[in-house]
This record gives C-alpha cells, sequence and structure tokens, in this order.
C-alpha cells in the first residue's frame, strides 16, 4: 500500500490544493493527516472540510486542540489566530448549523494517536502525542530525552508538529531528506525511526515548498520506505488572505515567503 502523510496545513488552503494535485499524480491508496488541520492560516472551514473529505483519518494537533478547546501555551500571535479561527468555524451555525456541527464534531473526535500495521502515528512525540517537538538537534541537544522517547517506538513512529522533513534513527542521528538517497529513506530491519513528513502550509526548513511524504507498506502494513516530496504553490496568495484579515498577525504571512 502507498500512503500520502499530511501535517500541519494550518488553514493554509493553496498550498493544501496543491498538495493534493500533486498526491493524485503519485497513485497513492490513502492520505493520512497527522494534525494541526488549522490555526495560523486564513481558510480553516475549507480546509476542515477537505481533510474529512479526503483523508482516511487526522490526528488531533496542538492547535486543533487550541481552537477545539483551549489555546494554552500559545504565543499572542497564535493565540489571536486559534481565537480568531474558532469565531471563524462558528460564523456560519446561523445560516448552515448542521455543516457547522459536523465540522465541530469532526474536530473533537479526532484521536491523539493511532497504531497500525506496527507503527506509531502521533502529532508530537510518543511521550506527549500532542505538543513536545522532537526537533533536528534533539538527538545532539538531548539524548536522554531522544532515547526515552526511542523507549516508546516498536519500530517506527510518524510525528508531525516541527514543520521539519527528516528521519530520526536510534543510534541518534537526523537525515534530512537531501541526506537520504533519491529522497528516500528505506526501512532497516532492527533499526527504529521516527519519521517527519514536513508541513503543508507552514515549512519551517528554508524551503517554502509544501512538504508531504509517501509511505509503501508490505502486504502486512509493515513500514517498507518513505519518500519526501515538495510542492511550489502560490504562497502570495496565501500571504494576501491573511494580510486582508485583521485578527492575523501579517507575519504569520511573511514567514512563509523563507520557510521560516
Amino acid at each position: 500500500m502507498r500512503t500520502a502523510i499530511i501535517s500541519d496545513i494550518h488553514s493554509n488552503l493553496t498550498a493544501f490544493e496543491a498538495v493534493l494535485e500533486d498526491i493524485g499524480r503519485q497513485g497513492v491508496d490513502r492520505i493520512i493527516c497527522l494534525g494541526d488541520i488549522i490555526g495560523y492560516g486564513p481558510n480553516p472551514v475549507q480546509c476542515v472540510d477537505l481533510v474529512e473529505q479526503r483523508c482516511a483519518w487526522s490526528l488531533l494537533g496542538n492547535h486543533d486542540f487550541g481552537v477545539a478547546y483551549e489555546p494554552s501555551n500559545f504565543n499572542k500571535i497564535a493565540e489571536d489566530a486559534a481565537f480568531w479561527t474558532r469565531r471563524e468555524l462558528e460564523r456560519h451555525m446561523v445560516d448552515h448549523p448542521e455543516e457547522t456541527m459536523r465540522r465541530w464534531n469532526f474536530l473533537h473526535r479526532l484521536r491523539v494517536q493511532v497504531r497500525e500495521g506496527g507503527i506509531l502515528y502521533v502529532h508530537g512525540s510518543p511521550r506527549r502525542q500532542i505538543n513536545e517537538y522532537i526537533t533536528p538537534s534533539s538527538p545532539y541537544d538531548d539524548p536522554r530525552m531522544m532515547q526515552s522517547i526511542f523507549n516508546l517506538v516498536d519500530s517506527v513512529c510518524v510525528v508531525g508538529h516541527t514543520h521539519v522533513p527528516g528521519v530520526f534513527t536510534n543510534d541518534l542521528e537526523f537525515y534530512k531528506p537531501g541526506d537520504l538517497p533519491e529522497q528516500a529513506y528505506v526501512i532497516t530491519p532492527g533499526q527504529k525511526a521516527i519519521v517527519n513528513p514536513g508541513s503543508v502550509g507552514q515549512p519551517r526548513d528554508l524551503d517554502p515548498r509544501a512538504s508531504y511524504a509517501i509511505m509503501e507498506t508490505d502486504d502486512t502494513g509493515a513500514p517498507k520506505s518513505f519518500r519526501f516530496l515538495r510542492v511550489e504553490y502560490d504562497i502570495q496568495e496565501t500571504v494576501d488572505r491573511i494580510d486582508g484579515i485583521t485578527a492575523l498577525d501579517s507575519r504569520l504571512g511573511r514567514r512563509l515567503l523563507d520557510g521560516q
């Protein structure tokens, strides 16, 4: 089976549609989402609808949680975006109550983890599924943390949250997609790996193109490989949409231009 793995859309409809178009050319069997469908960006309603329609399932990200419940531990810019997103999801209640409730029910049903075929899927980390960051520097800055995380991984764990694509191995190395042959990581028997597909709507690896990954599994559902892909989209269109919403800080748009 070929599974497209997306994460961290962050209400960036233009990027999401470009990624879905690219996925359509890849011959995948399904799409899954690791969370943070909403937050930061200008089109939360459309992004929630597309995830519900196109994805086999989605996880709960910290920004999804912040909108659906409470934006705890957010900075001012993220908190303001979360409250605006909530208002945007609620403003259709009078004219379209059934659609509005369907979206809220969808968000409230999102799970914090999924296990399939020996693979663990979380938004943040196996220790704190919603909001722990595993960054490219973590293996070198905090090897104890990484060891405790890998102790919770049977074979492969797939995460989002940092918006940086790549692979962590249990020998405490991090591989960027550019470090891998043909931007693909092949599973080595006996080695554990944590894979991050990067972000669709808010890349933060200084490459502004949308990022996602395709996972190949065998007949038992066990992972064989992960291939990383980048997709160009009209970034300025998203920037302009953000600039047109007074409740959203313009820096949320500007940073898209450089992938920061």
